[in-house]
């Protein structure tokens, strides 16, 4: 069982701090096959401590941040006062003591406090971080993703990219079939594509209404094929310049890049969820040739596809040979 602590401490944003309390504290069904030990830390155990309009009480103190094996640190509320100086510190040594420690939205500036940001990319939420960066300089902020994953450090941009990061985190613990388990549960994308520079000037259209939301799972269902931008434009009904322009606007990719990366989850699930070989991943995934996948693959991913097979298989959810091998609808 993994131990995540939650910082729980007066001045946090109770919308991220609610988010990770639902993933990592509340696994009705036993969605997680290891499920997480969530304690809430604060300045001083059994202390109520408010965060918005609630009370929380902590069941540990700061201390206790050290022997997790994650740490979450919540949203800011406000990035102009600094963080107490007793939870820097024990941000910090937790991090030394080898916690893996995650920031969700305006959480970063914490983290940047600690010093564990020095030298690594980092993220926010999109309108703090020219500030972040100013009064940081060390950190290489970077405003156009949803997260950063740095390794013992990741840091998510603002409001629900919090749940992408946390969405993340499991899919690092316990793999994609499990995130997207937990995904469906809380009725979310497991995977959103494209970064936070989307919602920097106009939010996302909602999935009915805009141009592309015929063309996604049209697109989806036919990953074994040799799709080109001509045929997503053709059924979308529009040039592929003006779809390339909508794919910029909806996603803040391209058409090419963005059914690469749709390729490269459907890989990952079949690696984890089947015996199919690679050349058969290969090909219901539409690379053609495991050399193919491979490349892109380890490109993406940063690891060759069986060494994540080996990595996230899940035990016991093996589809059959002959039901994984049929191809996508068409």
């Amino acid at each position: 069982m993994s131990t995540v602590a939650l910082v729980v401490t007066e001045g946090m944003l109770q919308f991220e701090l609610g988010l990770a309390m639902e993933v990592f504290g509340s696994d009705p069904g036993g969605t997680v096959g290891d499920p997480y030990e969530l304690v809430l830390c604060g300045a001083e155990a059994g202390r109520a401590v408010p965060v918005g309009r609630f009370r929380l009480e902590p069941e540990r103190d700061f201390g206790f941040l050290a022997c997790a094996d994650t740490v979450i640190v919540p949203g800011w509320a406000d990035v102009e006062v600094a963080p107490p100086a007793d939870l820097v510190e024990a941000v910090r040594a937790a991090h030394a003591a080898g916690a893996r420690v995650a920031s969700l939205c305006t959480g970063a500036f914490v983290l940047a406090a600690a010093g564990l940001l020095d030298g690594r990319r980092a993220t926010t939420h999109w309108a703090h971080t020219r500030d972040l960066a100013r009064r940081h300089p060390k950190v290489t902020v970077d405003q156009d993703v949803l997260y950063v994953d740095e390794g013992t450090v990741l840091t998510s941009a603002g409001k629900a990219a919090a749940l992408d990061l946390c969405l993340h985190l499991v899919r690092r613990d316990h793999g994609s079939a499990v995130a997207n388990t937990v995904a469906r549960r809380l009725v979310v994308a497991p995977h959103r594509e494209g970064g936070q520079a989307q919602f920097v000037t106009t939010p996302v259209p909602e999935p009915d209404c805009h141009p592309l939301a015929g063309l996604f799972p049209w697109a989806l269902e036919r990953l074994d094929q040799p799709l080109t931008v001509t045929d997503l434009a053709r059924q979308a009904g529009m040039s592929p310049r003006h779809l390339g322009r909508q794919f910029r606007s909806v996603t803040g990719t391209t058409p090419l890049q963005w059914l690469l990366v749709q390729r490269i989850r459907r890989a990952q699930e079949l690696l984890e969820t089947t015996d199919d070989t690679v050349d058969r991943v290969a090909t219901l995934t539409g690379m053609g040739t495991a050399t193919t996948l491979r490349r892109h693959f380890h490109r993406t991913v940063g690891v060759a596809p069986d060494s994540y097979r080996r990595t996230f298989r899940s035990r016991g959810s093996l589809r059959t040979r002959q039901s994984s091998s049929a191809l996508p609808s068409r």
